[in-house]
Protein backbone atom coordinates (compact mmCIF):
# COMPACT_ATOMS: atom_id res chain seq x y z
CA UNK A 1 0.00 0.00 0.00
CA UNK A 2 1.36 3.40 -1.01
CA UNK A 3 0.57 6.76 0.63
CA UNK A 4 1.48 10.13 -0.86
CA UNK A 5 1.82 12.93 1.69
CA UNK A 6 2.19 16.56 0.60
CA UNK A 7 0.89 19.11 3.09
CA UNK A 8 1.13 22.84 3.63
CA UNK A 9 -0.21 22.69 7.19
CA UNK A 10 2.08 20.13 8.81
CA UNK A 11 0.17 19.81 12.08
CA UNK A 12 0.36 16.17 13.18
CA UNK A 13 1.80 14.94 9.89
CA UNK A 14 4.94 13.36 11.40
CA UNK A 15 2.93 11.36 13.93
CA UNK A 16 0.46 10.32 11.23
CA UNK A 17 3.24 9.26 8.86
CA UNK A 18 4.96 7.33 11.63
CA UNK A 19 1.74 5.42 12.31
CA UNK A 20 1.34 4.66 8.59
CA UNK A 21 4.91 3.40 8.40
CA UNK A 22 4.30 1.15 11.41
CA UNK A 23 1.43 -0.41 9.46
CA UNK A 24 3.79 -1.24 6.61
CA UNK A 25 2.59 1.52 4.30
CA UNK A 26 5.17 2.98 1.90
CA UNK A 27 5.57 6.75 2.20
CA UNK A 28 5.89 9.04 -0.82
CA UNK A 29 6.26 12.78 -0.42
CA UNK A 30 7.33 16.11 -1.89
CA UNK A 31 9.49 19.08 -0.97
CA UNK A 32 9.21 20.36 2.57
CA UNK A 33 7.00 17.51 3.71
CA UNK A 34 9.53 14.92 2.49
CA UNK A 35 12.33 16.73 4.30
CA UNK A 36 10.32 16.92 7.52
CA UNK A 37 9.58 13.20 7.43
CA UNK A 38 13.17 12.29 6.59
CA UNK A 39 14.47 14.50 9.41
CA UNK A 40 12.11 12.59 11.73
CA UNK A 41 13.87 9.38 10.71
CA UNK A 42 11.11 8.02 8.51
CA UNK A 43 11.90 6.22 5.23
CA UNK A 44 10.35 8.38 2.53
CA UNK A 45 10.57 8.31 -1.26
CA UNK A 46 10.60 11.63 -3.07
CA UNK A 47 7.95 11.97 -5.79
CA UNK A 48 10.69 13.18 -8.14
CA UNK A 49 12.33 9.78 -7.74
CA UNK A 50 9.05 8.10 -8.73
CA UNK A 51 8.35 10.34 -11.73
CA UNK A 52 12.01 10.52 -12.78
CA UNK A 53 11.35 14.19 -13.32
CA UNK A 54 12.62 16.95 -11.04
CA UNK A 55 10.50 19.60 -9.37
CA UNK A 56 10.66 22.72 -11.53
CA UNK A 57 9.50 26.32 -11.85
CA UNK A 58 10.10 27.00 -8.15
CA UNK A 59 7.91 24.07 -7.17
CA UNK A 60 5.01 25.02 -9.43
CA UNK A 61 5.39 21.68 -11.20
CA UNK A 62 6.12 18.60 -9.14
CA UNK A 63 3.09 16.29 -8.97
CA UNK A 64 1.50 17.08 -12.35
CA UNK A 65 2.69 13.80 -13.85
CA UNK A 66 1.09 10.57 -15.18
CA UNK A 67 2.94 8.48 -12.62
CA UNK A 68 1.12 10.42 -9.90
CA UNK A 69 -2.31 10.83 -11.46
CA UNK A 70 -2.24 7.40 -13.08
CA UNK A 71 -1.60 5.88 -9.66
CA UNK A 72 -4.53 7.85 -8.21
CA UNK A 73 -7.06 7.46 -11.02
CA UNK A 74 -6.61 3.83 -12.07
CA UNK A 75 -9.62 1.67 -11.22
CA UNK A 76 -8.43 -1.49 -9.55
CA UNK A 77 -11.45 -3.46 -10.81
CA UNK A 78 -10.68 -2.74 -14.48
CA UNK A 79 -8.03 -5.03 -16.01
CA UNK A 80 -7.30 -2.52 -18.76
CA UNK A 81 -6.44 0.15 -16.22
CA UNK A 82 -4.17 -2.16 -14.27
CA UNK A 83 -2.51 -3.36 -17.47
CA UNK A 84 -1.81 0.24 -18.46
CA UNK A 85 -0.17 0.89 -15.10
CA UNK A 86 2.01 -2.20 -15.49
CA UNK A 87 2.99 -1.26 -19.05
CA UNK A 88 4.18 2.17 -17.96
CA UNK A 89 5.70 1.16 -14.64
CA UNK A 90 3.21 3.05 -12.51
CA UNK A 91 2.43 2.04 -8.92
CA UNK A 92 -0.99 2.61 -7.41
CA UNK A 93 -1.36 5.34 -4.80
CA UNK A 94 -3.89 4.12 -2.25
CA UNK A 95 -3.90 6.98 0.23
CA UNK A 96 -3.44 10.68 -0.55
CA UNK A 97 -2.78 13.15 2.23
CA UNK A 98 -2.91 16.74 0.97
CA UNK A 99 -3.89 20.10 2.38
CA UNK A 100 -3.61 23.17 0.23
CA UNK A 101 -1.51 26.32 0.13
CA UNK A 102 -2.95 28.81 2.66
CA UNK A 103 -4.63 31.07 0.11
CA UNK A 104 -7.47 32.24 2.39
CA UNK A 105 -5.15 33.12 5.26
CA UNK A 106 -2.71 34.86 2.90
CA UNK A 107 -5.24 37.23 1.32
CA UNK A 108 -6.68 38.01 4.76
CA UNK A 109 -3.39 39.54 5.87
CA UNK A 110 -3.16 43.34 5.73
CA UNK A 111 -0.91 44.42 2.89
CA UNK A 112 -1.16 41.17 0.94
CA UNK A 113 0.31 41.75 -2.50
CA UNK A 114 -1.22 40.41 -5.68
CA UNK A 115 1.97 38.41 -6.23
CA UNK A 116 1.66 36.74 -2.81
CA UNK A 117 -1.95 35.90 -3.50
CA UNK A 118 -1.15 34.36 -6.89
CA UNK A 119 1.74 32.28 -5.54
CA UNK A 120 -0.56 30.86 -2.87
CA UNK A 121 -2.96 29.47 -5.46
CA UNK A 122 -2.32 25.74 -5.28
CA UNK A 123 -2.40 23.84 -8.58
CA UNK A 124 -0.91 20.42 -7.99
CA UNK A 125 -2.67 19.88 -4.66
CA UNK A 126 -6.24 20.40 -5.90
CA UNK A 127 -5.48 18.36 -9.02
CA UNK A 128 -4.36 15.39 -6.92
CA UNK A 129 -7.26 15.78 -4.51
CA UNK A 130 -9.76 15.75 -7.37
CA UNK A 131 -8.17 12.65 -8.88
CA UNK A 132 -8.18 10.76 -5.59
CA UNK A 133 -11.68 11.91 -4.65
CA UNK A 134 -13.06 10.88 -8.05
CA UNK A 135 -11.59 7.40 -7.55
CA UNK A 136 -12.93 7.12 -3.97
CA UNK A 137 -13.74 3.42 -4.35
CA UNK A 138 -10.02 2.66 -4.47
CA UNK A 139 -8.30 5.67 -2.91
CA UNK A 140 -8.65 7.39 0.45
CA UNK A 141 -8.11 11.15 0.32
CA UNK A 142 -7.26 13.04 3.51
CA UNK A 143 -7.53 16.83 3.35
CA UNK A 144 -7.49 17.84 7.04
CA UNK A 145 -5.55 16.86 10.13
CA UNK A 146 -8.74 16.12 12.06
CA UNK A 147 -9.34 13.16 9.72
CA UNK A 148 -6.10 11.38 10.69
CA UNK A 149 -7.55 9.58 13.71
CA UNK A 150 -10.48 8.02 11.86
CA UNK A 151 -8.22 6.84 9.02
CA UNK A 152 -5.72 5.26 11.40
CA UNK A 153 -8.46 3.59 13.42
CA UNK A 154 -9.78 1.72 10.39
CA UNK A 155 -6.33 0.87 9.02
CA UNK A 156 -5.31 -0.58 12.37
CA UNK A 157 -8.54 -2.56 12.69
CA UNK A 158 -8.96 -4.00 9.20
CA UNK A 159 -5.89 -2.97 7.22
CA UNK A 160 -7.99 -0.95 4.80
CA UNK A 161 -10.53 1.86 4.68
CA UNK A 162 -14.24 1.10 4.49
CA UNK A 163 -16.35 2.24 1.55
CA UNK A 164 -18.28 4.47 3.94
CA UNK A 165 -15.17 6.31 5.16
CA UNK A 166 -13.63 6.61 1.70
CA UNK A 167 -16.85 8.12 0.36
CA UNK A 168 -17.08 10.54 3.30
CA UNK A 169 -13.46 11.57 2.72
CA UNK A 170 -14.22 12.11 -0.97
CA UNK A 171 -17.20 14.35 -0.19
CA UNK A 172 -15.09 16.34 2.28
CA UNK A 173 -12.35 16.67 -0.36
CA UNK A 174 -14.69 18.02 -3.03
CA UNK A 175 -16.22 20.40 -0.46
CA UNK A 176 -12.75 21.68 0.39
CA UNK A 177 -11.90 22.21 -3.29
CA UNK A 178 -15.17 24.11 -3.78
CA UNK A 179 -14.36 26.32 -0.78
CA UNK A 180 -10.82 26.91 -2.01
CA UNK A 181 -11.83 27.79 -5.56
CA UNK A 182 -14.60 30.00 -4.21
CA UNK A 183 -12.12 31.92 -2.08
CA UNK A 184 -9.86 32.45 -5.09
CA UNK A 185 -12.80 33.63 -7.18
CA UNK A 186 -14.00 35.97 -4.42
CA UNK A 187 -10.54 37.50 -4.11
CA UNK A 188 -9.67 37.88 -7.78
CA UNK A 189 -13.09 39.25 -8.74
CA UNK A 190 -12.80 41.84 -5.97
CA UNK A 191 -9.44 43.20 -7.19
CA UNK A 192 -9.57 46.62 -8.80
CA UNK A 193 -6.95 45.85 -11.41
CA UNK A 194 -4.51 48.65 -12.24
CA UNK A 195 -1.99 47.66 -14.91
CA UNK A 196 0.09 50.76 -14.23
CA UNK A 197 0.87 49.53 -10.72
CA UNK A 198 1.79 45.94 -11.46
CA UNK A 199 4.89 45.09 -9.50
CA UNK A 200 6.06 42.55 -6.95
CA UNK A 201 4.95 44.84 -4.10
CA UNK A 202 1.58 45.78 -5.65
CA UNK A 203 -1.18 45.68 -3.01
CA UNK A 204 -4.38 45.99 -5.02
CA UNK A 205 -7.40 47.97 -3.93
CA UNK A 206 -10.35 45.64 -3.48
CA UNK A 207 -14.08 46.03 -3.90
CA UNK A 208 -16.08 45.05 -0.81
CA UNK A 209 -18.51 43.25 -3.12
CA UNK A 210 -16.72 40.89 -5.54
CA UNK A 211 -17.83 40.38 -9.12
CA UNK A 212 -18.96 36.88 -8.14
CA UNK A 213 -20.04 35.93 -4.63
CA UNK A 214 -19.31 32.31 -3.66
CA UNK A 215 -20.98 31.65 -0.35
CA UNK A 216 -20.24 28.31 1.31
CA UNK A 217 -22.12 27.02 4.33
CA UNK A 218 -22.01 23.80 6.33
CA UNK A 219 -25.25 22.10 7.33
CA UNK A 220 -25.78 21.84 11.07
CA UNK A 221 -29.05 19.96 10.95
CA UNK A 222 -32.23 19.27 9.04
CA UNK A 223 -35.27 20.92 10.58
CA UNK A 224 -38.74 19.43 10.95
CA UNK A 225 -40.14 22.18 8.72
CA UNK A 226 -39.69 25.85 7.86
CA UNK A 227 -41.75 28.87 8.86
CA UNK A 228 -44.84 26.77 8.14
CA UNK A 229 -45.39 23.02 8.27
CA UNK A 230 -45.64 22.68 4.47
CA UNK A 231 -42.12 24.13 4.02
CA UNK A 232 -38.94 22.06 4.33
CA UNK A 233 -35.87 23.59 5.97
CA UNK A 234 -32.33 23.06 7.23
CA UNK A 235 -29.89 25.07 9.35
CA UNK A 236 -26.44 25.96 8.03
CA UNK A 237 -23.48 27.84 9.43
CA UNK A 238 -20.82 29.92 7.77
CA UNK A 239 -17.50 28.19 7.15
CA UNK A 240 -15.86 30.52 9.66
CA UNK A 241 -18.58 31.67 12.06
CA UNK A 242 -18.08 34.82 14.09
CA UNK A 243 -17.20 34.05 17.71
CA UNK A 244 -20.24 34.46 19.93
CA UNK A 245 -22.80 33.91 17.17
CA UNK A 246 -25.76 31.62 17.62
CA UNK A 247 -24.33 28.86 15.41
CA UNK A 248 -21.50 28.42 17.93
CA UNK A 249 -23.96 27.60 20.71
CA UNK A 250 -24.61 24.25 22.36
CA UNK A 251 -28.13 23.06 23.15
CA UNK A 252 -28.12 21.66 26.67
CA UNK A 253 -31.67 20.33 26.79
CA UNK A 254 -35.11 20.62 25.24
CA UNK A 255 -36.96 19.83 22.05
CA UNK A 256 -35.31 20.20 18.67
CA UNK A 257 -34.99 23.81 17.57
CA UNK A 258 -37.44 24.89 14.87
CA UNK A 259 -36.84 27.28 12.00
CA UNK A 260 -38.76 30.04 13.80
CA UNK A 261 -36.98 29.29 17.10
CA UNK A 262 -33.61 29.81 15.44
CA UNK A 263 -34.62 33.02 13.66
CA UNK A 264 -36.05 34.54 16.84
CA UNK A 265 -33.16 33.27 18.97
CA UNK A 266 -30.70 34.99 16.66
CA UNK A 267 -32.60 38.28 16.97
CA UNK A 268 -32.61 38.01 20.78
CA UNK A 269 -28.95 36.98 21.07
CA UNK A 270 -27.64 39.68 18.74
CA UNK A 271 -29.51 42.29 20.76
CA UNK A 272 -28.56 41.10 24.25
CA UNK A 273 -24.87 40.70 23.51
CA UNK A 274 -24.68 44.38 22.53
CA UNK A 275 -25.15 45.40 26.19
CA UNK A 276 -22.33 45.62 28.72
CA UNK A 277 -24.51 45.70 31.84
CA UNK A 278 -26.46 42.58 32.84
CA UNK A 279 -29.26 42.51 30.28
CA UNK A 280 -32.26 40.46 29.21
CA UNK A 281 -34.02 40.47 25.83
CA UNK A 282 -37.34 38.73 25.19
CA UNK A 283 -38.25 38.27 21.53
CA UNK A 284 -41.53 37.26 19.92
CA UNK A 285 -41.90 36.94 16.16
CA UNK A 286 -38.49 38.51 15.47
CA UNK A 287 -39.17 41.64 17.56
CA UNK A 288 -38.02 42.48 21.09
CA UNK A 289 -41.13 42.70 23.26
CA UNK A 290 -39.13 43.39 26.41
CA UNK A 291 -35.56 44.55 27.03
CA UNK A 292 -33.96 45.67 30.27
CA UNK A 293 -30.70 46.03 32.14
CA UNK A 294 -30.29 45.43 35.85
CA UNK A 295 -27.83 44.56 38.59
CA UNK A 296 -28.29 40.82 37.95
CA UNK A 297 -29.77 38.35 35.49
CA UNK A 298 -32.83 38.05 37.71
CA UNK A 299 -33.48 41.79 37.88
CA UNK A 300 -32.89 42.27 34.15
CA UNK A 301 -35.34 39.45 33.36
CA UNK A 302 -37.99 40.72 35.77
CA UNK A 303 -37.89 44.20 34.21
CA UNK A 304 -37.90 42.89 30.63
CA UNK A 305 -40.86 40.59 31.34
CA UNK A 306 -42.81 43.47 32.87
CA UNK A 307 -42.77 45.37 29.56
CA UNK A 308 -45.19 43.01 27.83
CA UNK A 309 -46.11 39.83 29.75
CA UNK A 310 -48.70 38.87 27.15
CA UNK A 311 -46.25 38.85 24.24
CA UNK A 312 -43.55 37.23 26.38
CA UNK A 313 -45.72 34.08 26.59
CA UNK A 314 -43.96 31.48 24.43
CA UNK A 315 -41.12 33.88 23.74
CA UNK A 316 -37.38 33.56 23.26
CA UNK A 317 -35.26 34.81 26.16
CA UNK A 318 -31.61 35.82 26.01
CA UNK A 319 -29.38 36.91 28.89
CA UNK A 320 -25.80 38.13 28.70
CA UNK A 321 -24.99 36.84 32.17
CA UNK A 322 -25.02 33.29 33.59
CA UNK A 323 -28.44 32.04 34.61
CA UNK A 324 -28.35 31.16 38.31
CA UNK A 325 -30.90 29.34 40.43
CA UNK A 326 -32.86 32.47 41.36
CA UNK A 327 -33.21 33.63 37.75
CA UNK A 328 -34.09 30.11 36.61
CA UNK A 329 -36.87 29.76 39.17
CA UNK A 330 -38.44 33.02 38.04
CA UNK A 331 -38.12 32.29 34.31
CA UNK A 332 -39.49 28.76 34.74
CA UNK A 333 -42.81 30.23 35.91
CA UNK A 334 -43.60 31.35 32.36
CA UNK A 335 -43.93 29.42 29.12
CA UNK A 336 -40.64 29.93 27.28
CA UNK A 337 -39.54 28.33 24.01
CA UNK A 338 -35.79 29.02 24.16
CA UNK A 339 -33.55 30.35 26.92
CA UNK A 340 -30.02 31.47 25.98
CA UNK A 341 -27.13 32.53 28.17
CA UNK A 342 -23.34 32.30 28.29
CA UNK A 343 -23.61 29.82 31.19
CA UNK A 344 -26.10 27.96 33.40
CA UNK A 345 -25.27 27.14 37.00
CA UNK A 346 -25.95 23.59 38.27
CA UNK A 347 -28.84 25.02 40.31
CA UNK A 348 -30.36 26.54 37.16
CA UNK A 349 -30.06 23.26 35.24
CA UNK A 350 -31.74 21.47 38.12
CA UNK A 351 -34.70 23.88 37.98
CA UNK A 352 -35.23 23.17 34.28
CA UNK A 353 -35.01 19.39 34.63
CA UNK A 354 -38.74 19.42 35.26
CA UNK A 355 -39.23 21.55 32.12
CA UNK A 356 -37.76 19.05 29.69
CA UNK A 357 -39.18 20.74 26.59
CA UNK A 358 -37.56 24.10 27.29
CA UNK A 359 -34.63 24.56 24.95
CA UNK A 360 -31.56 25.75 26.87
CA UNK A 361 -28.73 27.09 24.76
CA UNK A 362 -25.27 27.93 26.04
CA UNK A 363 -23.50 30.48 23.83
CA UNK A 364 -20.14 32.02 24.65
CA UNK A 365 -20.08 35.79 24.43
CA UNK A 366 -17.59 37.15 21.88
CA UNK A 367 -14.24 38.24 23.29
CA UNK A 368 -12.88 41.57 22.11
CA UNK A 369 -10.20 40.84 19.53
CA UNK A 370 -11.13 37.16 19.55
CA UNK A 371 -11.81 36.95 15.82
CA UNK A 372 -9.14 37.15 13.16
CA UNK A 373 -9.38 39.73 10.40
CA UNK A 374 -10.35 36.92 8.06
CA UNK A 375 -13.16 35.69 10.33
CA UNK A 376 -14.42 39.24 10.86
CA UNK A 377 -14.43 39.91 7.13
CA UNK A 378 -16.39 36.75 6.42
CA UNK A 379 -19.11 37.86 8.85
CA UNK A 380 -19.60 41.51 7.98
CA UNK A 381 -22.25 40.86 5.34
CA UNK A 382 -26.00 40.47 5.61
CA UNK A 383 -27.76 38.58 2.83
CA UNK A 384 -31.35 38.42 1.65
CA UNK A 385 -32.75 36.34 -1.19
CA UNK A 386 -34.91 38.20 -3.70
CA UNK A 387 -36.43 36.00 -6.38
CA UNK A 388 -33.50 34.46 -8.22
CA UNK A 389 -31.13 37.07 -6.83
CA UNK A 390 -29.31 38.04 -3.68
CA UNK A 391 -28.99 41.33 -1.84
CA UNK A 392 -25.73 41.75 0.08
CA UNK A 393 -24.95 44.57 2.47
CA UNK A 394 -22.46 45.30 5.19
CA UNK A 395 -23.81 44.47 8.64
CA UNK A 396 -25.51 47.23 10.65
CA UNK A 397 -22.81 47.31 13.32
CA UNK A 398 -22.81 51.06 13.97
CA UNK A 399 -22.45 51.75 17.69
CA UNK A 400 -23.68 55.15 18.80
CA UNK A 401 -21.55 57.03 21.33
CA UNK A 402 -22.72 59.84 23.62
CA UNK A 403 -20.67 62.50 21.81
CA UNK A 404 -22.51 61.52 18.59
CA UNK A 405 -25.80 62.87 19.94
CA UNK A 406 -26.66 66.36 18.73
CA UNK A 407 -29.15 68.25 20.87
CA UNK A 408 -31.36 70.29 18.52
CA UNK A 409 -33.91 71.72 20.98
CA UNK A 410 -33.91 74.47 23.58
CA UNK A 411 -34.38 71.93 26.35
CA UNK A 412 -31.32 69.82 27.15
CA UNK A 413 -31.75 66.14 28.13
CA UNK A 414 -30.85 65.28 31.71
CA UNK A 415 -28.04 62.83 32.42
CA UNK A 416 -30.60 60.10 33.21
CA UNK A 417 -32.46 60.82 29.97
CA UNK A 418 -29.25 60.60 27.97
CA UNK A 419 -28.52 57.18 29.45
CA UNK A 420 -32.02 55.98 28.64
CA UNK A 421 -31.77 57.45 25.13
CA UNK A 422 -28.63 55.39 24.49
CA UNK A 423 -30.45 52.31 25.76
CA UNK A 424 -33.56 53.02 23.67
CA UNK A 425 -31.51 53.62 20.55
CA UNK A 426 -29.69 50.32 21.01
CA UNK A 427 -33.01 48.48 21.29
CA UNK A 428 -34.55 50.27 18.28
CA UNK A 429 -31.76 48.89 16.13
CA UNK A 430 -33.20 45.38 16.64
CA UNK A 431 -36.89 46.24 16.21
CA UNK A 432 -38.53 45.82 12.80
CA UNK A 433 -39.23 49.12 11.06
CA UNK A 434 -41.05 51.33 11.62
CA UNK A 435 -39.77 51.19 15.20
CA UNK A 436 -40.76 53.29 18.20
CA UNK A 437 -39.31 52.38 21.61
CA UNK A 438 -40.29 53.99 24.95
CA UNK A 439 -37.75 53.55 27.77
CA UNK A 440 -37.38 54.54 31.39
CA UNK A 441 -34.82 53.43 33.95
CA UNK A 442 -33.04 50.99 31.66
CA UNK A 443 -36.26 49.20 30.73
CA UNK A 444 -38.48 49.18 27.67
CA UNK A 445 -41.89 50.58 28.59
CA UNK A 446 -43.54 50.18 25.19
CA UNK A 447 -42.41 48.84 21.81
CA UNK A 448 -44.12 49.60 18.50
CA UNK A 449 -42.78 47.47 15.66
CA UNK A 450 -43.19 46.63 12.01
CA UNK A 451 -45.92 49.07 11.04
CA UNK A 452 -46.29 50.72 7.67
CA UNK A 453 -46.78 54.06 9.45
CA UNK A 454 -44.47 55.43 12.13
CA UNK A 455 -47.56 57.05 13.60
CA UNK A 456 -49.17 53.63 14.07
CA UNK A 457 -45.98 52.24 15.67
CA UNK A 458 -46.09 55.07 18.21
CA UNK A 459 -49.76 54.41 18.97
CA UNK A 460 -49.18 50.65 19.33
CA UNK A 461 -46.29 51.22 21.74
CA UNK A 462 -48.61 53.36 23.88
CA UNK A 463 -51.39 50.76 23.74
CA UNK A 464 -49.02 47.97 24.80
CA UNK A 465 -47.72 50.01 27.72
CA UNK A 466 -51.26 50.70 28.86
CA UNK A 467 -52.17 47.00 28.57
CA UNK A 468 -49.15 46.10 30.74
CA UNK A 469 -50.14 48.70 33.34
CA UNK A 470 -47.06 50.83 32.67
CA UNK A 471 -47.02 54.61 32.71
CA UNK A 472 -45.19 56.36 29.90
CA UNK A 473 -44.91 59.58 31.86
CA UNK A 474 -41.34 60.96 31.80
CA UNK A 475 -40.10 58.31 29.38
CA UNK A 476 -37.67 58.74 26.52
CA UNK A 477 -38.34 57.57 22.97
CA UNK A 478 -36.13 56.30 20.16
CA UNK A 479 -37.32 56.27 16.56
CA UNK A 480 -35.28 54.17 14.12
CA UNK A 481 -35.81 56.75 11.34
CA UNK A 482 -36.70 60.41 11.18
CA UNK A 483 -40.16 61.86 11.85
CA UNK A 484 -41.40 63.03 8.44
CA UNK A 485 -44.06 65.20 10.12
CA UNK A 486 -44.69 66.52 13.60
CA UNK A 487 -47.70 64.21 14.16
CA UNK A 488 -45.49 61.29 15.21
CA UNK A 489 -43.73 63.46 17.76
CA UNK A 490 -47.05 64.72 19.11
CA UNK A 491 -48.26 61.15 19.67
CA UNK A 492 -45.23 60.15 21.77
CA UNK A 493 -45.28 63.41 23.73
CA UNK A 494 -49.02 63.03 24.37
CA UNK A 495 -48.22 59.57 25.72
CA UNK A 496 -45.76 61.07 28.23
CA UNK A 497 -42.35 61.20 26.56
CA UNK A 498 -40.09 64.08 27.59
CA UNK A 499 -37.10 63.32 25.38
CA UNK A 500 -36.77 61.90 21.86
CA UNK A 501 -33.89 60.47 19.80
CA UNK A 502 -34.20 60.26 16.04
CA UNK A 503 -31.75 60.29 13.12
CA UNK A 504 -32.81 63.62 11.62
CA UNK A 505 -32.45 64.27 7.92
CA UNK A 506 -36.05 65.00 6.98
CA UNK A 507 -37.02 67.93 4.78
CA UNK A 508 -39.26 68.94 7.69
CA UNK A 509 -36.68 68.60 10.45
CA UNK A 510 -37.16 72.23 11.46
CA UNK A 511 -40.91 71.74 11.70
CA UNK A 512 -40.39 68.77 14.05
CA UNK A 513 -37.77 70.66 16.09
CA UNK A 514 -40.15 73.60 16.44
CA UNK A 515 -42.87 71.22 17.60
CA UNK A 516 -40.52 69.76 20.22
CA UNK A 517 -39.71 73.25 21.49
CA UNK A 518 -43.41 74.10 21.51
CA UNK A 519 -44.14 70.98 23.60
CA UNK A 520 -41.20 71.63 25.92
CA UNK A 521 -39.41 68.34 25.24
CA UNK A 522 -35.78 67.61 24.41
CA UNK A 523 -34.74 66.11 21.11
CA UNK A 524 -31.42 64.73 19.89
CA UNK A 525 -30.33 63.72 16.39
CA UNK A 526 -28.22 60.60 16.04
CA UNK A 527 -27.17 61.18 12.44
CA UNK A 528 -27.80 57.53 11.50
CA UNK A 529 -30.91 55.43 11.04
CA UNK A 530 -31.55 51.75 11.77
CA UNK A 531 -34.06 50.40 9.27
CA UNK A 532 -34.62 46.67 9.84
CA UNK A 533 -36.78 44.95 7.24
Amino acid sequence: MNALLSVSDKTGIVEFARALHALGIRLLSTGGTAKLLADAGLPVTEVAEVTQFPEMLDGRVKTLHPKVHGGLLARRDMPAHMAALKEHGIDTIDLLVVNLYPFEATVAKPGCTLADAIENIDIGGPAMVRSAAKNWQDVGVVTAADQYAAVLAELKTSGKLSDKLRFALSVAAFNRIAQYDGAISDYLSSVKFDEDKLAEAYVPERNAFPGQSNGHFIKLQDLRYGENSHQSAAWYRDLHPAPGSIVTGVQLQGKELSYNNIADADAAWECVKSFKLPACVIVKHANPCGVAVGTSALEAYAKAFQTDPTSAFGGIIALNRPVDGAAAQQIAKQFVEVLMAPEFTPEALEVFKSKANVRLMKIALPVAGGATAWEQGRNLMDAKRVGSGLLLQSADNHELQLPDLKVVTQRQPTQEEMQDLMFAWKVAKYVKSNAIVFVKGGMTMGVGAGQMSRLDSARIASIKAQAAGLSLQNTVVASDAFFPFRDGLDVVVDAGATCVAQPGGSMRDQEVIDAANERGVAMVFTGVRHFRH
